[in-house]
């Protein structure tokens, strides 16, 4: 979200159009390596260590700032749906602003169902990138047919089973939420970081590229490692044994 919010403000600068990066218009991203690549290799190092430490705190540390993240994700929402639907009246800023905190007040007494909303947009994500990443490799075996375009189609389920996977075990979804977007942030982030440095970019853009798997791979590994971490150490399981 953060570069997302970074892009915008370059955006917004040049012309008076606001654009999203072409990789982030779909919710299959971490699917399209090529694109990821080189939309991470343009953002700033500021920005890199920025999702890398927000990123681990909430990996790490989410069932106990889940509120936080929550309202974090409700304003920044907010404020790239805003400044798209602003950008037709010329006014991106402002209407920006007001849906960002409208959409932040409004979460905040109706905490269960942002939290169920929150992970229903994760299930989602989840859900589009596995289906796109799966398509192309029973494609590229040749065995059967699926067509990557569908990726709606593993967006929907993710939907449905994170949401209602949010009312019936709401602790966990939290975990598994907060676990997995902080992953993404410190993935990315630890990527873009290393994009930067000149003698490795080649080799990291090019292994990144090797396989639509691969970006999946690297962010469920530290969403597992997360996961494990909050259940023992990050409030979950003191909450349990009360």
């Amino acid at each position: 979200m953060i570069s997302l919010l970074a892009q915008s403000t370059i955006d917004a600068t040049e012309n008076s159009a606001y654009k999203l990066p072409e990789v982030f218009q779909k919710l299959d991203a971490l699917a399209h390596p090529d694109q990821l690549v080189e939309t991470l290799s343009q953002l700033s190092w500021v920005v890199a260590c920025i999702l890398v430490v927000a990123g681990l705190a909430c990996m790490l540390q989410g069932y106990k700032l889940y509120k936080w993240v929550v309202l974090l994700v409700a304003l920044g929402l907010g404020v790239v749906v805003g400044w798209q639907l602003g950008d037709q009246i010329q006014a991106g800023v402002i209407v920006a602003g007001c849906l960002g905190v409208l959409l932040a007040v409004v979460a905040w007494p109706f905490m269960k169902f942002a939290v169920s909303a929150c992970g229903g947009l994760a299930g989602a994500f989840i859900g589009a990138n596995c289906w796109t990443a799966i398509a192309t490799q029973v494609n590229e075996a040749g065995n059967f047919s699926l067509p990557p375009d569908a990726y709606w189609a593993g967006a929907l389920m993710g939907l449905i089973a994170f949401g209602m996977l949010s009312f019936i075990l709401f602790e966990v979804s939290v975990v598994i939420f907060t676990s997995f977007s902080g992953s993404v942030f410190a993935v990315l982030g630890v990527l873009a970081l290393l994009l930067q440095i000149e003698s490795m970019r080649t080799t990291i853009a090019d292994s990144l590229k090797a396989n639509p798997l691969v970006v999946p791979m690297l962010i469920v590994v530290p969403a597992v490692i997360g996961l494990v971490i909050q259940h023992g150490f990050g409030g979950m399981k003191a909450k349990e044994a009360r």
